[in-house]
């Protein structure tokens, strides 16, 4: 089936086999149903299972800026304090990779399919991401890349993600080394692991209790 087809099609393009698949891209951000906005840069790395976030938005009437480092644990970096926190991550859901249990929603171009190079062909894939809470991605045919992201859980709301300006490999392979100040840093304890979405949300929802 198409589904079957397009999946393996990505998964073999994003499974750790190979090891040349990497991304660096720039992304837009809002979340907390529109609290918040940011935009940024994301470097990720398939083989490794690795991520780097670097945004800079604005949450209610405050700016912040967040550097997020997904290394097997989670690092939360506010180089304005020169402070780094380590936390338990849950790297279970990736958005720039489509989940193996994902379903194929249809087809389509993004653009126009008139003339040669004027769009390109997307894949559109949904699922859950836990009970109440759904996704739906959207991703080049050709090469697995991330287009869009969105996803809904009932505790932070609809996040969505918009990628443009992709860029095979990464420019900077320090990206995923940790940086000094976090050398001393302590893995402190959470009810429940983060992931790639839930510190820009816990960011805006308190926030927004502040206000």
């Amino acid at each position: 089936t198409m589904n079957l087809i397009s999946l393996l099609s990505c998964l073999s393009v994003l499974l750790p086999s190979d090891a040349n698949f990497s991304l660096t891209l720039s992304c837009f951000q809002m979340g907390a149903n529109g609290y918040m906005s940011s935009t940024g840069t994301i470097s990720y790395d398939a083989y490794g299972q690795r991520m780097r976030v670097r945004n800079a938005g604005i949450v209610g009437n405050q700016t912040f800026t967040l550097d997020q480092l997904m290394l097997f644990i989670y690092y939360e970096i506010d180089w304005s304090k020169l402070s780094c926190k380590k936390l338990p991550l849950d790297a279970s859901f990736i958005p720039m990779q489509v989940p193996s249990d994902a379903t194929l929603v249809g087809q389509a171009i993004v653009g126009s399919s008139s003339a040669w190079g004027m769009g390109i062909l997307t894949n559109t894939w949904s699922g859950k991401l836990s009970e109440n809470s759904f996704y739906t991605s959207l991703f080049t045919e050709i090469g697995c890349i991330p287009v869009t992201f969105t996803g809904y859980t009932p505790q932070s709301g609809q996040t969505t993600i918009n990628t443009f300006n992709w860029v095979l490999g990464i420019s900077n392979p320090m990206d995923f080394f940790p940086p000094i100040i976090c050398t001393s840093s302590k893995l402190e304890e959470t009810e429940t692991p983060h992931n790639v979405f839930t510190a820009l949300q816990s960011l805006a929802m308190k926030t927004k209790r502040h206000l």
